[in-house]
């Protein structure tokens, strides 16, 4: 399992709820779970696979909530016209690209890779989304070390 580092402070519940009404979202309970657990941070390994066509990527850093410099809310703002609405970024790599969380329908608990080379003018455009995990527990677990590739 990924060992997570450099995380935040903790948060409650309460905060968590009271993030999802000012930003209008509804985080899966399994990521809920990572949050309270981590609140954002690296990650060691921090390397995952996008597709065969890809390649391997970087996982920067997991976002938080709170008052700290990778802030969740700070990047759903930033992230609010490029992504299609079923999605949330909730970590990147060092390139500017973004992982991101199904908080809808048929994405929901999915964990998706999202390309900023291949960005449509619609957002809702999936053309640049890949699909890397079932949830955040998976994911976790998918990464490796290079070595490991």
């Amino acid at each position: 399992m990924a060992e997570i580092f450099g995380s935040n402070h903790n948060l409650s519940l309460e905060q968590i709820v009271q993030f999802e009404s000012e930003n209008d979202v509804k985080l899966t309970e399994l990521y809920k779970k990572f949050l309270l657990k981590w609140n954002g941070g690296k990650v060691k390994p921090n390397l995952f696979k996008i597709s065969d066509e890809q390649g391997p990527s970087v996982l920067n850093v997991f976002y938080g909530i709170g008052d700290m410099y990778d802030n969740l809310t700070d990047f759903i703002d930033i992230m609010n016209e490029r992504l299609p609405s079923e999605f949330i970024p909730i970590a990147d790599d060092p390139a500017g690209n973004t992982v991101c969380l199904g908080t809808k329908d048929t994405y929901y608990d999915n964990i998706y890779f999202w390309d900023h080379e291949q960005e449509s003018e619609n957002p809702d455009d999936m053309s640049n989304m890949y699909f890397l995990a079932n949830d955040i527990n998976e994911f976790l677990g998918d990464l490796f070390y290079e070595d490991e590739e």
